[in-house]
C-alpha cells in the first residue's frame, strides 16, 4: 500500500514539475514571412504623396488661410494653389469642384532636421495635446450661413468637418511628441461599414477605453520589412495600409479602389528613400571596434548592414522585450477593430492585406538610427545612450519643442530631467503606454563598449 502512495504521489510531482519546467520555457523570436508587394514608379509616387487627392474634402482655400499664414518657403517646392501652403497640407478638388486643403500623409511622415524638411523621417514634434474639434464646429458653423455659389465650400468641407468632430475629442494625449496613429485608425473604422467603408454618425463598433501612443518610424525602413508597423501586424499588400488615411473623407469603395490604385507608386518612392549621412566626423577606429561588438550582441534581432547585410525580420516575445506592453496589448484587448480589418474591403481583391496581432514587437532596421530620436516605441528615451544604458533613462523629461537641440555624441534630442510631471511638454514615463523600461540589452555592456556601438550606429 505505501509502495503504491509513492508511485502516485512520484507521478504527480512529475507532472507538476513537468508543468513548472514548460512554463520556464521562454517562446522563441518569430521570423515574418514575406508578402507580396505591388512595384510602381516613384516619381509618380511622389507627386502623388505631394498633391494627389487621396483626401476628397477639407478646408475651403480661402478660408483656410484665414487661420494659417501663407508659406512662402515651398519646401518642396509645388506649383499653383500648393505654393503658399505648408508642406503637410495639400491643395486638391472636391467631388464639386470646389478647391479645399486637406492634411497629406507629412503630417506625420516627415519632419525638420536642422532646418530641412526630411520626408520620411517620422514627426516626433505633433501636438495631440488639444482638442481641434471646436475649430473644426466653428468652421462648420460659419460654411453653413453661405449661400448662392458659395454654398459649394460647404458641401466640399462636410465630410472632413464631420470627421474631425467626430474624432478629435477622443484623440487626445497628455504628452506632446507622440503619435495617436493607432487611435485614429480605430475611431475611423468605427464609423464605417466594413464592406461598403460608408459613414456612420453612430459608431458600429465599441471603442476602445484608451488610446496609446506611438512613434512614427521611418519610412526607409519598410524596404526591409516584411510587416508593418512596431508589432509587425500588417502583413500582406503594404499599400493598402499606406492609402488608410482616405478613411478619414472617402465616400464608398469605390473612391478607395481609385486612391488605391495610386498607392503601388507611393510604396516605390517610399522604398527609395535612403536615410541622412551622419553629418559630422566619425571616429573610424572606434566605429570598426564597435560593429564588431554590435554583431556579437545586437545582430541576431537587428541585423548587419553595409552590401552584404542581412535583416532577420523577426518578432521578439514581450518576455524577451520587456518594453511597454500596452501598445501590443491594445490589439488583443479591442479584437473587434482586427475583425473589422480582416474582414473589410482592405482583404479583399488580388492585393489583399491583413492583421495579425502578436504578443511582443518587430526588432526593427537601424538605417539612420542616429536621426531616429526619441527611441522605442513609444518615443519614451530621448537617444541612443539610453537605448543601451537603462540607468540613463529619465522617469520624467523634457526637450523643446521651439528650439531643438540635437547632441550629436549619443544621437538624441538635448533634455531637461525633471522630478515630476510638468505639462504636456514634459514626457512621463509613469502613464500606462508611456513606459521606458525593458531592452536591458546594452546593460551588460561596459561604457566603453557602448561607447563604440554609438559610434558605429552613426554610420548606418
Amino acid at each position: 500500500m505505501k509502495k503504491w502512495v509513492l508511485l502516485v504521489l512520484t507521478a504527480l510531482f512529475s507532472l507538476a514539475f513537468i508543468r513548472y519546467s514548460n512554463s520556464l520555457v521562454k517562446e522563441d523570436p518569430q521570423y515574418i514571412p514575406p508578402s507580396p508587394q505591388r512595384t510602381g514608379n516613384a516619381e509618380k509616387g511622389y507627386d502623388y504623396l505631394i498633391a494627389g487627392d487621396y483626401l476628397k474634402s477639407g478646408i475651403p482655400y480661402a478660408l483656410f488661410f484665414l487661420a494659417s499664414p501663407k508659406d512662402t518657403a515651398n519646401h518642396l517646392q509645388r506649383s499653383g494653389p500648393n505654393a503658399v501652403l505648408p508642406h503637410d497640407y495639400t491643395a486638391v478638388s472636391a467631388p464639386n469642384g470646389e478647391l479645399v486643403v486637406a492634411p497629406n500623409c507629412l503630417q506625420c511622415h516627415a519632419q525638420f532636421f536642422n532646418e530641412k524638411l526630411v520626408v520620411g523621417l517620422g514627426n516626433s514634434f505633433g501636438d495631440f495635446t488639444v482638442n481641434r474639434g471646436s475649430t473644426a464646429a466653428m468652421a462648420e458653423n460659419f460654411l453653413k450661413t453661405l449661400s448662392g455659389p458659395d454654398a459649394k465650400k460647404y458641401e466640399a468641407a462636410k465630410d472632413f468637418i464631420k470627421a474631425v468632430k467626430t474624432i478629435s475629442p477622443k484623440l487626445i494625449t497628455p504628452v506632446r511628441g507622440v503619435n495617436l496613429a493607432d487611435g485614429l485608425a480605430y475611431l475611423l473604422v468605427a464609423h464605417r461599414n466594413p464592406e461598403t467603408l460608408r459613414w456612420s454618425d453612430t459608431s458600429l463598433l465599441q471603442l476602445p477605453t484608451e488610446i496609446i501612443p506611438t512613434d512614427v518610424p521611418a519610412w526607409w525602413l519598410l524596404k526591409k520589412k516584411h510587416g508593418m508597423f512596431y508589432n509587425g501586424f500588417g502583413r500582406g499588400d503594404f499599400g493598402r495600409f499606406l492609402m488608410a488615411s482616405n478613411l478619414l473623407t472617402v465616400s464608398d469603395t469605390a473612391e478607395a479602389a481609385e486612391v488605391d490604385s495610386h498607392f503601388n507608386d507611393v510604396l516605390a518612392y517610399i522604398n527609395s528613400i535612403s536615410p541622412p549621412k551622419f553629418p559630422r566626423p566619425v571616429n573610424t577606429a572606434l566605429a570598426a571596434s564597435g560593429e564588431k561588438i554590435f554583431i556579437n550582441n545586437c545582430s541576431k534581432c537587428h541585423g548587419t548592414y553595409g552590401p552584404d547585410g542581412k535583416y532577420p525580420n523577426l518578432l521578439i516575445p514581450a518576455e524577451i522585450i520587456k518594453t511597454d506592453s500596452a501598445l501590443y496589448t491594445a490589439n488583443y484587448s479591442n479584437p473587434q477593430f482586427i475583425e473589422w480589418f480582416n474582414k473589410s474591403w482592405f482583404s479583399t481583391g488580388n492585393h489583399p492585406a491583413q492583421l495579425v496581432p502578436y504578443k511582443g514587437y518587430i526588432a526593427p532596421p537601424l538605417d539612420g538610427i542616429w536621426v531616429t530620436a526619441p527611441y522605442f516605441h513609444n518615443g519614451s528615451v530621448p537617444d541612443l545612450e539610453g537605448v543601451l544604458n537603462s540607468r540613463k533613462r529619465p522617469a520624467y523629461w523634457q526637450r523643446s519643442f521651439n528650439k531643438p537641440v540635437y547632441n550629436y555624441d549619443i544621437p538624441g534630442w538635448q533634455y531637461e530631467v525633471k522630478d515630476a510631471p510638468a505639462g504636456p511638454e514634459v514626457y512621463n514615463t509613469t502613464l500606462r503606454g508611456f513606459g521606458n523600461y525593458g531592452h536591458y540589452f546594452g546593460d551588460k555592456l561596459t561604457d566603453t563598449e557602448r561607447k563604440a556601438v554609438i559610434e558605429y550606429l552613426k554610420t548606418l
